[in-house]
Formats: C-alpha cells, sequence, structure tokens
C-alpha cells in the first residue's frame, strides 16, 4: 500500500490565508508564506494553496504570493484558483508550483485537462471537484459537482465527472464537500468512496476533519490516497504528527 499523504490546504483571499464554514463566512488564518514554512518544518507532505476568489473575480491567479510561497517551501505544492488556460500553468510552473489544480475551468472546457496533460504531464495535473448532496426528491444528481467556489450548480453528478476527468488525463482528484466543509464533523464518506471507487487515479478528501478518528475514516472508509485538512491544522487543534501517528497506529503507511 502506497503510503497516505496529509496535506494542509490554505485558501488564499487579498494575500491572506483564511478559513470558513461550507465556503462562506471567511475569517483570517495566516499569512500564507509563514503558513508554508510552518507546514514543511511540521512534516506536511505536500501543500496545497487555493486563490479562491479568483474565478469569482473572473481573474488569474495572484502570482504575488505563489513566488514569493515558491522562494520558502521545501515539499511540492499545488496551486489552483483562476487558472483557464493553459498559458496561466506555464507561468506558474515556472514560478516553481509543482502541480495545478483546475475545477470551474475544467468544466466549462473539458478539452483543458487533454491539452495539460499532453503540454505537462498527468503527474502535474490536479483536478478539483466541489460537491455536494441533493435531497432524493430533488431530480439532481444526489452528488452533483458545484463550481465557481461552490456558487454555481452544474446538474453534473460527481461519479460520472470523475470518471470523464481521467480519461481526458487528469493525474488525481482533489474531492471536497461543500455540506462538510469547516464543520469538524468529518468528511464526506459517501461522496469519497463513491469517487475513489470508480476511478484509478488518487483520490483527496477534503472538508470536515475535525478529530484523529476523522482521517482514518477517509482512508479505511472513503477509500482516499490522501487527507486534506485546513482549520484543525491552520489553528493548532490537531498537529501534522498527530495525525501521521494515529495512523500509524490504525495500521496506514504513512511518511514519516
Amino acid at each position: 500500500m502506497k503510503s497516505v499523504k496529509i496535506i494542509p490546504c490554505l485558501d488564499v483571499k487579498e494575500g491572506r490565508v483564511v478559513k470558513g464554514v461550507n465556503f462562506v463566512n471567511l475569517c483570517d488564518a495566516r499569512d500564507p508564506v509563514e503558513a508554508a514554512e510552518a507546514y514543511c518544518l511540521a512534516g506536511a507532505d505536500e501543500l496545497v494553496f487555493l486563490d479562491i476568489m479568483a474565478t469569482v473575480e473572473s481573474r488569474g491567479t495572484m502570482r504575488e504570493w505563489v513566488k514569493k510561497v515558491a522562494d520558502k517551501v521545501t515539499i511540492p505544492f499545488a496551486v489552483g484558483g483562476g487558472i483557464r488556460n493553459v498559458q496561466d500553468m506555464k507561468e506558474l510552473f515556472e514560478l516553481g508550483v509543482a502541480k495545478v489544480s483546475i475545477n470551474t475551468a475544467a468544466v466549462k472546457n473539458p478539452e483543458l485537462i487533454k491539452q495539460a496533460a499532453a503540454e505537462f504531464g498527468k503527474d502535474k495535473l490536479v483536478l478539483a471537484i466541489d460537491g455536494r448532496k441533493n435531497p432524493p426528491d430533488s431530480n439532481l444528481p444526489r452528488l452533483e459537482v458545484i463550481v465557481k467556489s461552490g456558487g454555481e450548480a452544474t446538474g453534473i453528478d460527481i461519479v460520472t465527472w470523475a470518471k470523464r476527468v481521467e480519461e481526458l488525463g487528469a493525474g488525481e482528484i482533489l474531492l471536497t464537500s461543500k455540506d462538510a466543509d469547516g464543520t469538524k464533523e468529518g468528511y464526506d464518506l459517501e461522496m469519497t468512496r463513491a469517487v475513489a471507487e470508480a476511478v484509478t487515479i488518487p483520490v483527496t478528501a477534503s472538508g470536515g476533519a475535525g478529530k484523529l478518528e476523522h482521517f482514518y475514516e477517509a482512508v479505511a472508509v472513503g477509500k482516499a490516497s490522501a487527507v486534506l485538512a485546513a482549520s484543525v491544522f491552520h489553528f493548532g487543534e490537531i498537529s501534522i504528527q498527530e495525525v501521521k501517528k494515529y495512523l500509524r497506529d490504525k495500521g496506514i503507511a504513512v511518511r514519516i
């Protein structure tokens, strides 16, 4: 079994790391460069930075903070938010980004996935999928893809979309449940497992981590290859090493 990755996620707005609940009510957490350095020292396997307002504000990723982070990090990091085309990706890679994460742009133009995989290789391409659960009588997919920071429904079934992005060349999937985001009540195990079992590429569980058991459940029940969290790491409630020790003690392989 491959080692499960532990990944802090940093949502960036106006050059600051922020955190909210269900994608809203954002509060300031810390400086992104300071956070990146701290997480490198704490033993994070990778980092994910999301410029969460870029797509909403119809602009590209803010390069200034990306460059500052790239100058300091010692582990791979991915950047998402506002990436609209292959040229945007190229510019981020030139700044030192290890992977790019696309979401809304891929839903609007699935061919972008194929173009990016051909240009840079699938290992550099993360397909972010944000999802929500719909009630049975809604005439919508039970697990539905949402875009624009959760502000726009698509009517697309998550499992169908996950299979398609794999076929188009995505190297991994970052799956976030809007319903669970920031609640600290646990990952959406139904959604995570449905996607993980439908594809062969790695799936990172995101949204809802609140205690050590949640990380284990995401792997053991949700079949995730990596676990991502924000609030519990940003505010010092759980450390990365605590998560790794807990998973190790449960028989899950992690990177030392």
